[in-house]
């Protein structure tokens, strides 16, 4: 009896916890979910509180810029912490200097800037006369120095050049014109120059080229190596009378030097003493009337330099210069005639010899045409063939160096000649061994001897 009663008690114990544990389960595992459910409700309330606060900040950014639109339309000026800074305008170009050239068949005029600027240029015939006219330049953004006045010519081509400041922020400039049949205008860089070459016959008292040939042009501080008399030498037996003056022309000079090596070497140094030499052979081996651009550390402007040949009716015209490149293994000799340039090297030697950028030589390119009117291509071309097999041959001989022949590009400093004109590039200044050669007095003499051979070969070849 009392063991059934104990057993009675068990058994009513284990029905009472197998009946009660689902339930304790059940608790436990609810309590788990509503403390995860109510993490995630506390997330989910942060992220739609953060939703409806981003939600908040963009309409009032919305509404702001609605409220700046609706008060600019009203002519209200914005907060300062919504004000745009304006840019300020660029200086205006200062036009600096009128210069002007007479050659015997045309009048080139370079007018000075200190910065590039923008221009347009236009002509202006006079009535019942179709060769009397003007031509004037507006150049904008730009203001003139109170030292510029009007510019006197009166050399049959050109009466004068007026300037004025035609408006605030024009510079008008006006050619009064005697006689044109054509005209060129371009630009140069370093310093940006305005250069208008005006063409046409001019009276016959002034046409005389006697005058010129008499007095170098005093701006130029122009040296002469052989005196230029007012009636030249007459030619020697067996040179032709065709080719009797020459221009010798050292590149660059002073406050530009040209390209520099690494021994400090100076391209308007060198190039000064050959074209020394050069001009020395020419007068005593070849009797020929010499010209030099420059026979000291002298600036002379690029446009300035053909103009010379050209007021002193010189027959030829060579241009002494020594290469630069990045590659510091480039070396040789090569000669150019004015062209198009035929290769990237040209161009950006080009680029080099005229102070200026592969854009500004590419501009050039695109009116080249236009300005070699009245060059001689096939003369020149022919002439720096001859220089150029002579001269390698000659320095060659004595100092092994590569022969890189004849090219062409569009130098500034052959613009504008009227006669066969070439540009000579000696040696490398940017290579070390080169650099050594040029500034060897051997060497110098050796190019000089060389160019001298091509220009008498080249004489020898005309009829």
């Amino acid at each position: 009896m009392r063991r059934m009663l104990i057993f009675s008690w068990i058994t009513i114990v284990a029905v009472f916890f197998f009946s009660a544990l689902p339930s304790w389960a059940e608790e436990g595992a609810t309590g788990k979910t509503a403390k995860h459910v109510k993490k995630v409700g506390k997330k989910a309330k942060e992220k739609e509180d953060g939703k409806s606060k981003n939600a908040r900040k963009e309409g009032k950014k919305k509404a702001g810029k609605k409220e700046a639109r609706k008060q600019e339309k009203k002519g209200a000026a914005l907060p300062k912490a919504a004000a745009i800074k304006s840019e300020e305008p660029e200086p205006a170009a200062l036009v600096k200097e009128i210069r002007h050239w007479s050659n015997p068949d045309y009048t080139r005029i370079a007018v000075t800037l200190d910065r590039e600027a923008r221009f347009e240029y236009h002509r202006i015939l006079a009535a019942g006369d179709a060769g009397a006219s003007r031509v004037y330049i507006d150049i904008e953004g730009a203001r003139l120095d109170p030292g510029v006045k009007d510019h006197p010519i009166g050399d049959g081509l050109l009466k004068t050049a007026r300037v004025a400041q035609y408006r605030a922020d024009v510079v008008r400039v006006v050619l009064d014109l005697d006689s044109i049949k054509d005209y060129k205008i371009f630009t140069f860089s370093s310093p940006f120059r305005i250069i208008i070459d005006v063409k046409g016959d001019r009276q016959p008292e002034i046409s005389a080229t006697k005058e010129s040939i008499k007095e170098a042009p005093p701006l130029a501080e122009v040296a002469k190596i052989a005196a230029v008399e007012e009636k030249v030498q007459p030619a020697k037996k067996g040179k032709p009378a065709k080719i009797r003056r020459i221009v010798v022309d050292p590149g660059h000079g002073g406050h530009d030097p040209g390209a520099v090596g690494a021994g400090g070497t100076r391209e308007k140094d060198v190039v000064l003493q050959i074209g020394l030499k050069l001009a020395r052979k020419l007068k005593e081996e070849l009797g020929l009337d010499v010209v030099m651009t420059r026979s000291t550390d002298v600036f002379i402007e690029l446009q300035e330099r053909t103009a010379i040949a050209n007021k002193v009716g010189a027959d030829l015209f060579v241009s002494v210069h020594a290469n630069a490149s990045l590659n510091r293994n480039a070396s040789g000799m090569e000669t150019y005639y004015l062209n198009l340039a035929k290769t990237e090297k040209a161009a950006q030697l080009a680029a080099k010899e005229n102070g200026t950028s592969l854009e500004k030589v590419s501009l050039l390119q695109a009116v080249l045409f236009d300005l070699m009117a009245n060059y001689k291509l096939n003369d020149s071309a022919h002439l720096a063939d001859e220089v150029q097999k002579a001269a390698y041959g000659k320095a060659n001989a004595q100092f092994p160096l590569k022969n890189l022949g004849v090219k062409q590009g569009p130098f500034y400093v052959l613009v504008g000649a009227t006669m066969p004109s070439i540009l000579v590039e000696t040696a490398f200044l940017s290579n070390e061994r080169e650099e050594e050669r040029l500034k060897d007095p051997r060497y110098q003499e050796a190019v000089a001897e060389g160019i001298t051979a091509g220009i008498k070969g080249y004489i020898s070849t005309l009829k």
